[in-house]
């Protein structure tokens, strides 16, 4: 089992659900106005300096298959982005238990 945190700019919203949609990933808890800075990228923290805020889902995967097959996806988007700051991002770790 995995945990994985998937991290994108809002704007990218609609993209992500269809993406995960298409995945059958009907599972996740959301974050909206989430504020950040990545490894060299611009900041997202919702000031006149700095615009923008990320949304984070967190998602828990029973199975790996249906995770391989997200992160298959996202590496397809990934490809048509120019900008860094643009890119999903998907952290995944180990998942002992869900209850």
């Amino acid at each position: 089992m995995k945990l994985a945190f998937l991290v994108y700019h809002d704007i990218l919203d609609t993209r992500v659900s269809k993406m995960l949609e298409t995945c059958g990933v009907d599972f996740y808890t959301k974050w909206e106005q989430v504020t950040g800075k990545g490894h060299q990228t611009d900041p997202h923290l919702g000031t006149r300096v700095y615009p923008g805020y990320n949304s984070v889902r967190m998602i828990a995967f029973a199975q790996d298959k249906m995770l391989e097959g997200l992160i298959e996806k996202i590496k397809v988007i990934n490809l048509d982005v120019h900008r860094d700051d643009d890119k999903i991002r998907l952290f995944v770790m180990p998942l002992e238990r869900i209850i």
